[in-house]
């Protein structure tokens, strides 16, 4: 089989990110003494305080938390089009009960929270929120043994985007050359809104489209998974499922999907950094079988 696309189908939590085991600190106790726990904690909380303001103050968190959609695009049928730039959101008695009207107020509500996801939130925030939050993502990426720019770097190298990177791909029989199309989805537990502002302030915005957010929340991951594989499905597919989680593990078995699960262990393999294409390569290869062009080499 000559494969033409990859599906990376991702858990965010503890996989592209980390935030539960900084608040936790089971990310500082796995070192044994060499990590400062209470700098883990207090690093969460700050990140727990820029996904709230940002939620709140830009993407109608408290308006809507509790009308958690899977994806933005769940009511679409409702969204009449309208031009929403002189729309007052404010003043749109946005309420229960949950009827057709509120639906189509929830509708805009959702155009207008992907259009501010393409723009960036460098579009959205004044300079000195955007220093501070440069800041902490430093701050992070130094405390975690740069497991942020890690994980980005390899999204990238899922996307194909990293072209240094080339010849590990092609040799991992994830080809990102003429004919091949990688995607990476993101599948979350927690609710849509915080979860694509995660992926604005953790810097995946260019690599995850909000299309490809999913909530798992209400719906659950193997209902998620089978979303995904109807929208991607077809010939020379390859999915992927890479998280931490054993929801994510037991939807992927039923998938009959390679699952690749993350270790944040210092001596771990399947962290970042340490997750290769090469290893990726290989759980593809045991469930679907070596690309057809590999062994005409």
């Amino acid at each position: 089989m000559d494969w033409k696309m990859n599906v990376f189908i991702w858990d965010m939590d503890e996989t592209l990110i980390l935030l539960k085991s900084l608040l936790n600190s089971t990310y500082a106790e796995a070192f044994n003494g060499s990590k400062d726990i209470e700098k883990g904690i207090a690093i969460g909380k700050m990140w727990e305080e820029h996904i709230l303001r940002v939620c709140d103050d830009y993407f109608f968190y408290e308006e809507i938390e509790d009308y958690n959609k899977p994806f933005l695009d769940a009511l679409s049928e409702y969204d009449d089009g309208r031009d929403l730039s002189d729309y007052d959101f404010a003043k749109d008695e946005f309420s229960p009960p949950n009827d057709d009207p509120n639906r189509r107020k929830l509708a805009y509500r959702h155009r207008f929270i992907a259009d501010k996801y393409t723009q960036g939130l460098h579009n959205v925030l004044d300079q000195e929120v955007i220093q501070r939050w440069d800041n902490l993502y430093d701050m992070t990426d130094s405390y975690t043994d740069r497991w942020l720019s890690s994980a980005r770097t390899f999204l990238e190298q899922c996307s194909g985007e990293n072209k240094s990177l080339a010849p590990h791909v092609a040799s991992s029989n994830i080809s990102t050359g003429t004919g091949y199309k990688n995607i990476n989805v993101l599948v979350t537990s927690g609710s849509l809104i915080p979860s694509l502002v995660k992926c604005l302030l953790f810097r995946l915005d260019d690599l995850i489209t909000h299309t490809n957010v999913y909530s798992s929340w209400e719906v659950g991951k193997l209902q998620c998974f089978s979303w995904i594989k109807e929208r991607f499905s077809g010939p020379n597919v390859r999915f992927c499922v890479i998280g931490d989680g054993w929801e994510e593990c037991e939807a992927a078995q039923t998938m009959a999907w390679p699952f690749v699960k993350i270790d944040p262990q210092p001596v771990g393999f399947h962290r970042f950094p340490g997750l290769t294409m090469k290893t990726i390569g290989h759980y593809l290869d045991v469930v679907y079988g070596v690309p057809k062009n590999d062994h005409e080499e």
